[in-house]
């Protein structure tokens, strides 16, 4: 009788569930085939509503939860949301490469395992920061916003090639070999500073260098580090300071990184001639002194804005749920929990 019953609680043993947080807008057929095998829940509203349901309880037994990098339906992943979160949930699979919007020992507190989509956003990202980078040499705000005013060459000044300059990477994670590969088109010659030496089939011909070599040779500067409490203003005065003269800043990471007013100050004294920017400190709100100067090539932060690359992080999020929900492992999960890593 005893093996009976245990047939039976088996056989009725509830789906694990799945909270969507936000819209999926690349991948609604592969949504309903999880939705098939799963019990899905979506949620679009705000904070307060977030955590009301939550204390309400009508998401518990969710094992999974889908989240985007915007902030818009819940506001940050910090302390009190995550503790406020399902006692069931076991894991938080990002649409996003940064994290920087989560508090990663609260969920590690609570053995939730956090995924993310590094290696999709590689190529589209460097793309940007290309772009950012040949602008900027040109400082080809000045005459595209001069034409649009009629007139016609006005004050446009003489820009720089790439050729022969040396690109300073900081952070050669996957989007800064990206960045790499492009940068060896335009004939310029890459140094590099990592948490540790590339293997040589990755490093190519680039060098690894110091954190102050890479400030005292590059003639361009890209970052490409994760947000983090020890890379925010890794940037700022004292870095520029240890620069060339007329060196070029590029930022397609996170604004943190970067030192804003620092930049503002070092744009305004020569040290720095010209500058890149998809990513900002203070999102969406822009230091003045940056809108300002027109050396300054500037998007709102758009790096991964192609309907190929959006596809693939909502596809990769969603492997993620399906492979943590059948074998208990994420494919990309985190560096800080990678312990775990297929």
């Amino acid at each position: 009788m005893a093996s009976i019953t245990k047939h039976i609680a088996t056989s009725v043993r509830p789906k694990p569930s799945i909270l969507l947080i936000g819209k999926l807008h690349h991948c609604k057929n592969e949504w309903s085939e999880l939705q098939a095998k799963y019990k899905t829940y979506q949620f679009t509203g705000n904070r307060q509503q977030f955590l009301q349901n939550c204390q309400s309880g009508i998401w518990d037994g969710v094992a999974a939860l889908y989240r985007t990098n915007s902030t818009l339906e819940t506001g940050p992943f910090d302390k009190e949301l995550i503790h406020a979160l399902p006692l069931t949930l076991k894991f938080i699979c990002l649409n996003g490469a940064g994290y920087d919007g989560m508090d990663i020992k609260a969920c590690t507190e609570k053995s939730i395992q956090i995924s993310n989509t590094p290696k999709v956003v590689a190529d589209a990202t460097a793309d940007v920061a290309i772009f950012l980078m040949l602008g900027a040499l040109r400082q080809a705000m000045v005459p595209l916003l001069s034409i649009r005013k009629g007139q016609w060459k006005s004050s446009t000044p003489l820009g720089r090639d790439p050729g022969g300059k040396v690109l300073g990477i900081l952070g050669m994670g996957a989007i800064g070999q990206a960045i790499a590969h492009r940068a060896r088109a335009f004939g310029l010659n890459i140094i590099y500073h990592n948490r540790s030496k590339l293997p040589r089939d990755k490093e190519g011909d680039s060098k690894y260098v110091t954190f102050d070599e890479l400030l005292r040779y590059s003639d361009i500067i890209s970052l490409n580090l994760p947000a983090t409490e020890k890379t925010r203003h890794i940037i700022s005065k004292a870095e520029f300071e240890k620069m060339k003269d007329d060196v070029v800043i590029i930022n397609t990471a996170r604004g943190s990184l970067l030192d804003e007013a620092a930049l503002v100050e070092a744009l305004q004294t020569g040290k720095v001639a010209s500058a890149g920017l998809d990513v900002f400190e203070n999102e969406p709100v822009v230091h003045p002194g940056i809108l300002r100067d027109n050396r300054v090539m500037i998007l709102p932060h758009i790096g991964t804005t192609t309907r190929e690359t959006k596809r693939e992080m909502e596809l990769l999020t969603l492997r993620n749920i399906d492979n943590a929900l059948n074998y208990d492992k994420l494919f990309t999960p985190i560096p800080e929990q990678q312990k775990d890593r297929l």
